[in-house]
Order: structure tokens, then C-alpha cells, then sequence
């Protein structure tokens, strides 16, 4: 079983514990470390509170998260927090999946690029900060917003159980499902996906639980 990491010193040399790879070799950590650490210190630099969330570096103004440095498989990041409110001025923030509302993440696969980049860097630090002084929010989409599959329309209008236990979840849960089933491009595979998923829903739980 695998303990999440719960220091900045710690990330840096066994990852950030989440997976069986934590501490050997294999983990991405040793792959971008020189990387990581240039982000570190750009961070710090700018006047950002470190701490440890989630098993990795976290940086805050006045107990806001900010943004978060990590090390992926092809690419080390800086991720913003409210990256979406941002003017990104340079086009170097890119969407960590397609349907991200509020983060943004600029991708780097060596110190080269950070350096040469290290002034656009800052100054997106520095107007996520200010982002953080306004009390700016992302308007984020309701669940009720998001596209209904006809499929899961229909499985919830011939099992009342099913649709009292769906309305009674989060709404970040109930939008994960509604992102799961429209992901699947053909009628059959959206059913599979909610056959597959109606136990876990009745017990309250979302899909990545």
C-alpha cells in the first residue's frame, strides 16, 4: 500500500507516493528533477508559499492554492490553479484534459525551456497572485449544464431508484458520469459504460471512487 508524500523534499526524491513506483528508480521524479526544481525556486522567487497537497509541491498566497509543480511520463508542468482567468498573453498555457474549466498547465521537457521562458513564467505567476488579491472566481459549469446521453435519459426514467440516487450525488460526481457516458462515441458503448456504472451510483459513489 502506498503513502501519499507530505513534503516538497520528500516529492522530490520518492515522487509523490500515489502509485507503487514511489521511491525506486522507476518513478518520474528522477527523470525531471533538475526541471522541477527550476520551478521550485521560480515559485518561491515570486513570493509564493510552498506546502505539500495531494503528493505535490503546492504553491499559495494567503492560503489560496495558486499552482502546483509535478512530473508526468512526457513532460514536467506548472499547473494554475485558475489558469482559465488568466490573459495568457505568451499562448503558453494548454487545457490538462478536454474538458479542464478552471486549470491551466504549461508543459516543459528541460531546464532550456524553462530558462528561456522564465520571464513569461513569472509574470503568469504574478498575475495569478493578483488573480488570488481581486477574489476572482472561475464560473464553473453546473451538472445540469452538461449534455444528457438519451441512454442514461432513458435507464433513469424506468428505474426511480436509480435517478433519486444520481440526483442525490455531488455535482462533481454527477458531471465525472455524464462525462464518462458522452465520451463514448457509439450508442452500445454508452449503454455498456452505464450498465457498468448504475451499482456504484446506488451506493453513492461517483466514478473514480
Amino acid at each position: 500500500m502506498t503513502k501519499m508524500t507530505t513534503s516538497v523534499e520528500q516529492y522530490l526524491t520518492d515522487g509523490c507516493g500515489r502509485c507503487a513506483l514511489g521511491g525506486t528508480p522507476r518513478c518520474k521524479v528522477h527523470q525531471w528533477q533538475a526541471e522541477l526544481k527550476k520551478l521550485r525556486a521560480l515559485a518561491l522567487e515570486c513570493g509564493l508559499q510552498e506546502e505539500s497537497k495531494w503528493g505535490v509541491p503546492c504553491y499559495t498566497y494567503r492560503n489560496n492554492n495558486v499552482l502546483i509543480v509535478a512530473a508526468f511520463k512526457e513532460y514536467c508542468s506548472i499547473s494554475f490553479f485558475k489558469g482559465t482567468l488568466l490573459s495568457d498573453g505568451d499562448g503558453l498555457l494548454d487545457k490538462p484534459g478536454e474538458n479542464s474549466q478552471a486549470g491551466r498547465l504549461i508543459r516543459f521537457t528541460s531546464v532550456k525551456d524553462i530558462v528561456k521562458a522564465e520571464a513569461s513564467i513569472k509574470a503568469y505567476i504574478y498575475e495569478a497572485i493578483e488573480v488570488e488579491k481581486a477574489g476572482l472566481k472561475v464560473k464553473l459549469k453546473k451538472a445540469d449544464e452538461y449534455n444528457m446521453p438519451e441512454e442514461f435519459q432513458n435507464k433513469l426514467n424506468k428505474m426511480p431508484s436509480l435517478k433519486s440516487a444520481f440526483y442525490a450525488l455531488t455535482p462533481g460526481r454527477q458531471k465525472a458520469y455524464l462525462l464518462h457516458f458522452s465520451g463514448a462515441k457509439q450508442s452500445k458503448t454508452r449503454e455498456s459504460r452505464i450498465e457498468k456504472c448504475i451499482p456504484n451510483i446506488l451506493i453513492g459513489k461517483g466514478p473514480n471512487d
